[in-house]
């Protein structure tokens, strides 16, 4: 690891001011990625700044009837937050789908959204990475590239997200909670701001190596969730090649509104498979209107994976989204898997 320097916050004003003053610099709290990833090094960052006991590690209501999970909030109390659980059972479900108790106890919220791709070739600094390295290549284009996207991949990148939890956010259109350098209501450093959870993460295109909107002046305070849901029509669904700590191969966040017999409303994210977690609207459309059978879930599957493309190894994964997509619906409905 390469030497860096570290100091610790104690205020969200004097972590935003910090990170202001010292371009290249850090934040650092549960540390389950970041700290991995600078062993690696893959990442270099000159100056850490700790901000593991700002105030942020709350779980509240919102005025709207939602739920707000502070940015610092462990994984495994948010998954077993009772509120957490009733309201959002497929967020509970997806969190408690990664990584090991261990790392659930430690790694944080906001961190979760800032996880980095586990591309065999990001980790290598012996191999190229347009991600690592802006302008040095993509070793998984003609590489091993089993875990690689089938949606939403360039020329430059076909890496894909690795997170759980931002599956489950995607589906029920959470909203992320920053906060910035420029002047706050009290005229010090603390502009805030709301980023669509859909807007959040970003495709490779020609700039793989910036992975989310989020400024790196910026602070995640929390993340807001909406009063819906889909507690009684929702479930989330990871294939992964062994039973415990892995990573997706694909996954599917499914959330139904079934009213007479029909699908009112559809939500459908997947992981695994592109550089974000991935929706497509003209799919969950597809869905309203519809009764909830396995003849609907397969149309819905093929419209979302009709632009899906494999590099070689990964090919297996479209027909296996397809199986999950329907799969994870007929669960949501509480059909028999068709």
């Amino acid at each position: 690891m390469r030497a860096f320097t570290y100091d610790r916050a104690d205020s969200v004003e004097g972590a935003v001011r910090g990170i202001a003053g010292r371009p290249g610099s850090r934040f650092v709290a549960g540390g389950t990625n970041l700290l991995d990833l600078m062993k690696a090094d893959a990442m270099r960052p000159a100056h850490l700044i700790d901000i593991s006991r700002l105030p942020l590690d709350r779980i509240e209501e919102t005025a709207d009837g939602g739920l707000r999970l502070g940015a610092l909030a462990r994984n495994a109390d948010t998954a077993y937050d009772e509120r957490v659980s009733r309201r959002y059972p497929m967020l509970s479900k997806a969190i408690l789908a990664g990584a090991s108790p261990q790392l659930r106890n430690m790694a944080t919220n906001g961190g979760n959204l800032l996880q980095r791709t586990r591309c065999y070739y990001f980790y290598d600094s012996a191999t190229p990475c347009n991600k690592r390295e802006p302008g040095s290549g993509c070793g998984a284009l003609v590489g091993v590239n089993r875990i690689h996207a089938i949606l939403g991949a360039s020329e430059h990148c076909i890496a894909v997200h690795p997170s759980d939890m931002c599956v489950a956010l995607a589906a029920l259109e959470a909203t992320v909670r920053v906060v910035g350098p420029g002047p706050g209501p009290g005229g010090g450093p603390g502009s805030e701001r709301t980023i669509p959870f859909a807007a959040f993460h970003r495709l490779p295109g020609d700039a793989p190596h910036i992975d989310t909107e989020l400024r790196p002046d910026e602070l995640i305070t929390a993340i807001d969730l909406p009063p819906k849901g889909f507690a009684e029509h929702s479930t989330y669904l990871k294939v992964r090649d062994r039973a415990s700590y892995a990573f997706a191969l694909v996954s599917v966040a499914a959330a139904l509104e079934i009213a007479d017999g029909t699908v009112a409303e559809a939500r459908l994210a997947l992981g695994g498979v592109a550089h974000k977690p991935w929706r497509d609207e003209e799919a969950e459309q597809a869905l309203a209107g519809k009764p909830p059978t396995g003849e609907s879930f397969r149309a819905a599957a093929r419209i979302l994976l009709r632009r899906a493309q494999g590099y070689g190894h990964n090919d297996f994964k479209i027909d296996l989204a397809e199986r999950a997509i329907v799969r994870a619906l007929a669960e949501a409905a509480g059909t028999e898997a068709a």
